[in-house]
């Protein structure tokens, strides 16, 4: 995972009854409002399931850079294992889970790549070390020791050392744009609550199912 940055909520919602919500990315703000205040450490980490050339699932863990009514957007090497599986079937699902909240949100749905613009704003955000990273790692690839990763590390913060450090060609950013959001919230018993919306395409109106625990 890279470091944590705050995500901007442009949309309050308060919780009270989930069930009763109709608009599933603004109840998503609201729960991703009250992890931000309750969860001790990155509350924007969320599972990344993409699967590879035999249809075999990957996951692991990333953290969201953005999210509104177009979808959850995260950036990566282009180049990872996850970037060429997204590049070859470019679908994918996410998880959250806060544990301080006894809440879940599954997320299923196609990926697009975000816009140069969007990805320059971005890096242009991020400490000046990890920037360098983002040139010095082949993610993914075999690494013969941490001191050559040490060493790509010190040879381009010396090529970098005055000035900005211009975003790599191959790290940019992804966004999942949902064909359905589902949320879970624990009750005693296990007579959890789940509620699924789900669309035909992006753009069209939300369906909202209730689900059996």
């Amino acid at each position: 995972m890279s470091e944590t940055t705050p995500i901007e909520h442009t949309v309050k919602l308060t919780t009270g009854d989930f069930t009763e919500a109709d608009e599933p990315m603004r109840l998503f703000a609201a729960w991703l409002g009250d992890a931000t205040q309750s969860e001790p450490r990155d509350p924007t980490a969320m599972t990344l399931a993409t699967v590879d050339s035999d249809g075999l699932p990957n996951a692991r863990m990333v953290l969201l850079k953005g999210a509104d009514e177009h979808g959850f957007v995260f950036y990566t090497n282009t180049e990872s294992q996850k970037g060429n599986e997204l590049a070859a079937q470019a679908k994918a699902a996410l998880v959250f889970h806060w544990k301080s909240l006894n809440r879940q949100i599954r997320v299923r749905g196609v990926v697009e790549r975000v816009t140069p613009e969007e990805a320059d704003a971005y890096f242009a955000t991020r400490p000046k070390q990890a920037q360098i990273g983002a040139w010095a790692s082949q993610q993914s690839r075999p690494l013969e020791s941490r001191l050559a990763f040490e060493k790509a590390i010190a040879i381009n913060a010396a090529k970098y050392a005055l000035g900005t450090v211009p975003r790599p060609p191959h790290w940019s950013g992804f966004r999942i744009v949902p064909s359905s959001i589902e949320f879970w919230h624990d009750r005693p018993f296990r007579l959890h609550d789940r509620i699924v919306f789900k669309r035909e395409k992006p753009g069209a109106p939300w369906s909202k199912t209730r689900l059996y625990p």
